[in-house]
């Protein structure tokens, strides 16, 4: 859990897999809500979701809280909605939770990708990690078809020139890429992460001897 000005941010690990989604934590005053739970105090919830750690986001993706995080960290604000907290429960308390989280400023899923000489689509697992956005056959790949260097990508926007909906473009110096997600939010969620990303390049480009790391 982490402290942003007078609000509090969750920040869980997806289920299974190494993303970092961001939920805010209602503090009334005298009680802490999240999702439809109310809380006495932070410990009482820290306990609550060792123990019941599943929840849903409004995107329908199942995530599991497993990992705190550190309070003070460099990231985007991208936060989702409980729609579903499940009463799934582990045994664990919150001592069994260990500092051992992965990446800050993670994202992975399916999207849809146009081809670049036939211009047909197709769905790909793609992963954003450091400054590398990769994309695979299928989630169960283990090598990328192509790992993209976001160094070298000038913009990331929406696009309304397919027939498709949801769809968005990031621009590379010898081509650009199309892709489309499911729902306007992921679209969104992407289209954030990665401009955030974009940003974070630019500072480090700003600093002298300036290195990356992919």
């Amino acid at each position: 859990m982490n402290t942003e000005g007078c609000g509090y941010t969750i920040r869980a690990k997806a289920w299974g897999k190494d993303s970092v989604k961001h939920f805010h934590v209602e503090h009334t005053g005298t009680t802490f809500k999240f999702g439809f739970n109310e809380f006495s105090n932070l410990k009482e919830l820290v306990m609550h979701f060792a123990n019941q750690p599943l929840i849903g986001s409004e995107t329908g993706t199942l995530i599991v809280l497993k990992h705190p995080y550190p309070r003070k960290v460099e990231e985007p604000s991208i936060y989702e909605s409980v729609r579903v907290h499940t009463a799934m429960q582990t045994g664990k308390t919150e001592n069994d939770l260990v500092p051992n989280a992965p990446s800050l400023g993670t994202k992975e899923g399916y999207l849809i990708k146009q081809g670049k000489i036939v211009k047909n689509w197709k769905t790909r697992w793609f992963t954003l990690h450091r400054n590398e956005l990769k994309y695979f056959k299928d989630q169960t790949a283990t090598e990328p078809i192509r790992a993209l260097d976001l160094t070298e990508c000038s913009a990331v926007q929406f696009d309304y020139s397919q027939e498709r909906v949801n769809c968005f473009c990031l621009v590379f110096p010898l081509r650009t890429y199309y892709l489309c997600a499911k729902t306007g939010i992921e679209a969104d969620e992407w289209i954030k992460i990665l401009r955030w990303k974009l940003s974070q390049i630019r500072k480090q480009l700003e600093q002298p001897n300036a290195t990356f790391k992919s």
